[in-house]
């Protein structure tokens, strides 16, 4: 990781947690469980690297970092709800997420179920009436449209429908990257598209680029999930290793092997360095961005 981005990142991780706290119920604040167990997934931990995202297209754009606030939060939101029900016993059933119990571990099923519903829709009433972003009311429809459709039926939740259905079968290369555009990528190209639509007077090929940026270091960012989860360990990676190894689900390393794998990562990298050819040097963060996506060991 560069200098500049590892200082950002630092960045990103401390604006974002203050962002989070702020947004977040106190946790006495009746119902106090919840609202405890919802401050419990979301503060402290995580890369942020959604909201890391947000703030380095806003950068490449020019929009300053509190005017994308709201928009860091309400991805970081939808992320972390659909952290909570994908560790439940009905999905991956884990025990370990971001170094700590699971939220159905530390709390109880039933909790983690209603936390992850809580923070779905906070993520929404936080799009709709944030003062932080600076959009009119069209603009912010457009935002929870746009996240909405990421993380339903056609985004997020249909990639892990599609990823529980697919568990003992070999899926085609295209099918698993259909998948993954999906379950992943659809919350990170949301991601980078909160920034876009903050700036009514975008370029639109500069919109678009962005966009293909995003959906490559989707999949880039899957792809090395896998890797990882072939390579790493527990400890380093703050959930359980070998999960989907254990669970049967197709991966790319099971695909392609892990040397093919990690050749489709730096595939995809180079793909999203030429997205943002229409760039100078204040995309920077994000070409650094994709190389440490591929790069990271966690």
């Amino acid at each position: 990781m560069s200098n500049a981005l590892k200082d950002y990142l630092t960045f990103c991780q401390n604006r974002v947690e203050r962002a989070l706290e702020a947004r977040l119920p106190s946790e006495t604040q009746i119902p106090t469980k919840l609202h405890e167990a919802m401050r419990y997934c979301v503060l402290d931990g995580g890369k942020r690297m959604r909201p890391m995202l947000t703030y380095c297209t806003g950068k490449a754009l020019g929009i300053a970092p509190e005017d994308l606030d709201g928009a860091a939060c309400a991805v970081e939101f939808i992320h972390v709800y659909s952290l909570i029900h994908d560790d439940l016993p009905a999905m991956d059933d884990d025990d370990l997420r971001r170094g700590k119990p699971t939220c159905h571990i530390a709390y109880d099923e039933a909790t983690a179920i209603l936390t992850g519903d809580a923070l779905q829709a906070l993520a929404f009433k936080v799009l709709a009436d944030d003062p932080t972003i600076r959009a009119d009311a069209e603009s912010r429809l457009r935002m929870i449209t746009m996240l909405a459709k990421a993380s339903g039926s056609q985004g997020m939740v249909g990639g892990q429908a599609i990823d529980l259905e697919s568990v003992g079968t070999m899926l085609t290369l295209p099918q698993l990257e259909n998948m993954h555009i999906h379950k992943t990528g659809a919350l990170i190209r949301a991601s980078v598209n909160m920034a876009t639509l903050t700036k009514p007077d975008i370029d639109p090929k500069q919109a678009e680029g962005l966009d293909h940026y995003a959906k490559c270091i989707g999949l880039s960012f899957q792809v090395k999930d896998d890797i990882l989860d072939e390579e790493s360990d527990t400890a380093t990676l703050g959930k359980t290793q070998g999960k989907d190894k254990d669970n049967d689900k197709p991966t790319y390393p099971a695909l392609l092997g892990l040397a093919g794998a990690k050749q489709k990562a730096q595939e995809l990298h180079e793909q999203a360095i030429e997205s943002l050819s229409g760039f100078g040097s204040e995309a920077d963060l994000l070409r650094d961005l994709s190389l440490y996506i591929i790069q990271r060991d966690h």
